[in-house]
């Protein structure tokens, strides 16, 4: 069984690494850009289209004010990418918005970001993957109607790739994601010609239906409050901005200036499409529904709502299918493998506040392939479970969407000013007073930004669905909480534990004893070699003719050691010797009691059902007692041996030791004649 789980594993994840080889898992630039920023890129596949969803409550007319929201949302983009910039130089550690608001501005803010990037991450996974079925829809009806058991399949496989390390996965991700930028700006620029310079008419599938208006009488500031929606869903376009800031110790030499040229080329790249998608859904006349059964009129029986990129892609295309197949394949890719972005965030972020004494210890520490597995596998749960709940659907989902991401950018810019800020005050050199200054109004302007934004997110998304975003938020920040309380606590309890110098006066050894065999005889030989300062056998009396044959047996082999009796009137192994063992205890509370239990060791998974679960009942139960100490001694059954005896390969260092090839066949020809 073992043999077959190592088979799986290696197959999955691929052999391990050492440590040593931690530099050379780094990234540069041209792999750095389709790890971290994949997910930025990719929003623009679905942020202008919510822009359009949002404005079609208010109908047709309402599609006018679609360049502006994204002009705003641009605007918004840049600052913060400037503010960031200035972020890895200061912060390039890796610790990112957490490490900036830990710093500046304490530990509940910096636990307030680490909780609001958490939730942001693990949505980011379900929102992309969700999109990607919707685009992958498009095209193929039989995943537009599976689409929960595809975004399930496709984590579960990006979980794979992940695990087998964050260079190997970023050269797998490398083609898909310049494909789709490729594909996007080629289109784009395609588009725009044939519009704007050859006077084509572009026509969208759509370009011809009705769109009618949930409300006919938005006006004055429910009007407004429909736009500040629109604006606040196409924000998505921002997610995954942080994840470069978090992701710097992961890039090649030097970090700080290759992950700030990475992140300048990713906003200038996603700016361009975001605004080139906008362009072109006016050009072409795509009409978008937020609910399209209730207000598309004059479409055919059965019609089925495309995404605006697949519409846009068939109206520029229109006579090339191979060129809107193209775009529908690269985005959907792209939108799957825009969750690696969280799936490089996260586990680094949850190493980080695992050291911090913040999460399970476990979360800190690399697997196989210098990877932070436990992380990646976690956050592809707690994805899969997020998809299954809300069925898939993006209009759902990005209503929880972007709240975490605000509220990590605002914290982080108040944190950067005041990093400025007291950085000034020791700094003499005017060059320096003037680069410190220029980043300072730089994250102050973030900062206001940021913050406008966050509100406008809260007031337009809080019913929606933002308040579970903020629920769970919360819910991380106490149990993050509980985690360093409790290491803590048991950090003091051992610091007081270790001021006790008293040693105990006595060892009272205990082997255990069922009946008079081979694992026994090893059991009591081991505990005379310990030279405790009392020795004695006892076994428990469940069967009162086993027990006087176990007695004869006993004071026939003429043992030295007294074998005790202790009665089970209720048939019971474990309470007895647990009853026992107190009254020792109780007697000589400065002795230490040490109980040897015999057990076997199996090589078939079906055995370890048949032998020792009396052992691990008594082992769990002693445990808690103070003073006692439990020894196992083995007992290896011939079936273990096909686990010892592994194919005839060198392990790791034999060859350094002097065993060769030729010793191992030998030694492979005496088991045999064996």
């Amino acid at each position: 069984m073992s043999k077959l789980a190592t088979a799986a594993k290696r197959l999955l994840v691929g052999r391990p690494f050492r440590s040593d080889r931690l530099a050379h898992t780094l990234l540069p630039k041209r792999i750095a850009l389709p790890v971290f920023a994949s997910d930025a890129m990719s929003s623009v596949a679905y942020a202008p289209e919510e822009i359009f969803l949002v404005l079609s409550v208010a109908g047709l007319s309402a599609y006018a004010m679609a360049p502006w929201v994204g002009v705003v949302v641009v605007l918004v983009m840049l600052v913060v990418v400037a503010s960031y910039r200035q972020n890895v130089h200061a912060y390039p550690s890796g610790g990112g918005d957490y490490e900036v608001a830990t710093v500046n501005l304490g530990r509940r803010a910096g636990l307030t970001v680490a909780s609001a990037l958490l939730v942001d991450y693990i949505l980011t996974v379900a929102v992309s993957i969700s999109s990607a079925a919707a685009n992958i829809g498009s095209a193929i009806p039989f995943v537009a109607t599976h689409k929960v058991e595809f975004a399930v399949v496709a984590i579960v496989l990006l979980t794979a790739v992940n695990l087998r390390g964050i260079r190997e996965s970023g050269g797998a991700f490398a083609i898909p994601t310049y494909a789709f930028m490729g594909g996007v700006l080629l289109m784009i620029g395609y588009g725009l010609v044939r519009a704007l310079v050859l006077g084509d008419e572009m026509r969208a599938e759509s370009a011809d239906l009705v769109i009618r208006a949930e409300h006919d009488d938005l006006a004055g500031f429910a009007f407004v409050f429909l736009v500040l929606r629109a604006f606040s869903s196409g924000c998505a376009a921002l997610t995954g901005v942080e994840a470069i800031s978090n992701g710097v110790p992961a890039f090649r030499k030097p970090k700080s200036r290759n992950a700030a040229t990475t992140l300048l080329m990713m906003g200038g790249v996603a700016v361009v499409m975001l605004m080139g998608l906008i362009a072109l859904a006016q050009l072409t006349g795509v009409r978008m529904a937020e609910h399209p059964k209730e207000q598309i009129v004059g479409a055919p029986e059965g019609y089925e709502q495309k995404t605006m990129i697949a519409q846009i892609a068939g109206a520029v295309f229109d006579g090339f299918p191979a060129g809107f197949f193209f775009i529908a394949v690269v985005t959907a890719l792209i939108l799957v493998l825009a969750a690696n972005t969280a799936f490089n965030g996260f586990p680094v972020l949850g190493s980080i506040l695992a050291q911090d004494r913040y999460l399970p210890r476990q979360l800190h520490t690399r697997g196989d392939r210098l990877a932070f597995s436990n992380g990646i596998v976690f956050l592809a749960g707690a994805a899969i479970v997020l998809v299954v709940a809300f069925d898939a659907e993006v209009t759902k989902l990005i209503q929880l969407y972007i709240v975490g991401v605000f509220v990590s950018f605002t914290m982080s810019q108040l944190g950067m000013i005041r990093h400025w800020t007291r950085l000034l005050a020791d700094e003499d050199a005017p060059e320096r007073r003037a680069r410190m200054r220029r980043s300072r109004v730089i994250n102050a302007i973030g900062l206001a930004m940021t913050a406008s934004v966050l509100v406008v997110v809260l007031l337009t998304k809080f019913t929606k669905g933002a308040w579970i975003a903020i629920a769970a938020m919360a819910a991380i920040y106490a149990l993050m909480t509980a985690i360093r309380g409790h290491y803590d606590r048991v950090a003091e309890e051992l610091r007081q534990e270790e001021r006790q110098k008293l040693l105990p006066s006595r060892n009272h050894a205990i082997v255990l004893v069922s009946t008079l065999h081979m694992p026994t005889l090893r059991a009591l030989a081991y505990a005379k070699a310990t030279r405790p300062d009392v020795l004695e056998a006892v076994t428990v009396n469940v069967d009162d003719g086993d027990t006087r044959k176990l007695v004869r047996a006993w004071e026939k082999e003429g043992f030295k050691v007294p074998l005790k009796v202790v009665e089970s009137p209720y048939r019971e192994i474990t309470k007895p010797v647990l009853d026992y063992v107190k009254r020792i205890r109780t007697a000589n509370p400065r002795d230490v009691v040490t109980v040897f239990i015999p057990e076997y060791v199996v090589g078939r998974w079906w055995e370890s059902i048949l032998h020792n679960q009396s052992a691990l009942r008594l082992k769990g139960r002693l445990l808690f007692e103070p003073g006692v100490m439990v020894t196992s001694v083995p007992w290896q059954l011939a079936s273990s041996h096909r686990v010892t005896h592994r194919d005839d390969a060198l392990a790791p260092g034999q060859v350094r030791r002097g065993l060769d090839q030729r010793d191992l066949e030998q030694r492979t020809k005496n088991r045999s004649g064996e």
